[in-house]
Formats: structure tokens, C-alpha cells, sequence
């Protein structure tokens, strides 16, 4: 227990039986930024409800059938910050494309166009009144047993997403947005893929 938060780390897969209703928070932590070198360590899932669960990913070792099927299952709904990142870790290491996706950093840049501070913990801070460590935001994932500041900051990543969610959907819809919002997450993927497929800086869509 860290305060109010229940953390649960597994190993290698979800447990069965979890429920995380029609959508799920969720983060993962690399062992660097770019993906085809840089492993996939650790998935973060939660409900929202002030529960996190942790999956640790051992070296070379993505089987993860419960994980898998929860990322790809149409009718649950995966909230991310900065899906682009996790999307591309996801399908790179665990072979699926996950789906439906909500992004927070791409719904704020849409509706908080009086910012250019798009950040986790600017939006924790501004939106919800909640201040963020960042403390173990650079530290070794790929540890065999992770600490418990690591593990409580792993759950700091994904509590926070739904909150998050329902106050950016109002100020996207208060500004009209919506539609662009949504074409934005559902091409997500598809940026993810091109990152992945070596177009990570370029901008495909421009003149030059």
C-alpha cells in the first residue's frame, strides 16, 4: 500500500480474473527511447480507481497472452500519455497493435492551445491540483527486483489518466474539437507503425 494506492506487481503476464472495465490506463517504462534497441521492461494498468498493476517483462520473454489480448480488445478503451511512445514498445515487443487509444498529451495540445507545457505533471498540477515526482523517471527498469520508489512511481504514471480524460473531454468538446481529437487517436497506431518502420523524424505529410 503506498497512502490510498494499491500497487500489484506481476511477473510475466496478468493474473486472470482482472477487470478494468471499459477502460484502462496505461504506461510503460524501456529501458531507453528508442525502441528496437531499448527493451521493454514494464507495463502499468489501471482502472482509475486507485489501484495499479504492474507487469514486469523479463528479457526476451513477451509471451503475456492476458496482457496481449487486453491491449488489442476493441471494447476497452487504453488511456496513455504520449501513446505514440507506448504504442510503438507494445507492438514492437508484444506483436499486437493496441486499440482503441485516448491520448492526454494529444487531447491537451488540441484544447490547451494557451500552454506549450503538455507534460504528465503539468497536467496532474493544472488540471487536477496534484504534484507529480519525476524522481525515478531515469533510472534501471530492467532490474530483476524493482524498488518500491520505482514501483510507486510506475503507479504514478497511470492513476491519474482518467481524471485527466473526463476534464480534457470537456474542454475539447467546449472548444469543438472532438472529431479532430478522435481522427488523432485513432491514427495513433499508425504513427507508432511508422516510427517503428523507420520515419520516426520526418514528417510525411509536409511539402519538403
Amino acid at each position: 500500500m503506498h497512502g490510498f494506492v494499491t500497487v500489484t506487481l506481476h511477473k510475466g503476464d496478468l493474473p486472470e480474473g482482472l477487470d478494468f472495465g471499459d477502460a484502462v490506463a496505461v504506461d510503460t517504462e524501456t529501458m531507453g527511447l528508442k525502441t528496437p534497441r531499448d527493451r521493454l521492461c514494464l507495463v502499468q494498468l489501471s482502472s482509475g480507481n486507485g489501484t495499479a498493476h504492474l507487469v514486469q517483462l523479463a528479457q526476451g520473454v513477451y509471451e503475456a497472452p492476458r496482457l496481449k489480448a487486453l491491449m488489442a480488445d476493441p471494447k476497452t478503451l487504453k488511456l496513455f500519455h504520449f501513446a505514440r511512445f507506448d504504442l510503438a514498445a507494445i507492438e514492437h515487443y508484444l506483436g499486437v497493435t493496441c486499440g482503441p487509444v485516448y491520448c492526454t498529451k494529444i487531447a491537451s495540445r488540441l484544447c490547451r492551445t494557451y500552454t506549450d507545457r503538455h507534460g504528465l505533471k503539468d497536467l496532474c498540477r493544472e488540471i487536477l491540483g496534484i504534484d507529480l515526482s519525476k524522481q525515478q523517471q531515469s533510472s534501471d527498469w530492467g532490474a530483476e527486483d524493482l524498488t518500491e520508489d520505482q514501483t510507486r512511481y510506475a503507479a504514478s504514471d497511470v492513476l491519474h489518466l482518467h481524471a485527466l480524460r473526463a476534464r480534457l473531454d470537456e474542454m475539447i468538446d467546449r472548444e469543438g474539437r472532438r472529431d479532430l481529437a478522435q481522427a488523432c487517436f485513432a491514427f495513433l497506431p499508425t504513427r507508432a507503425r511508422l516510427d517503428l518502420a523507420g520515419w520516426p523524424e520526418e514528417d510525411i505529410f509536409s511539402h519538403t
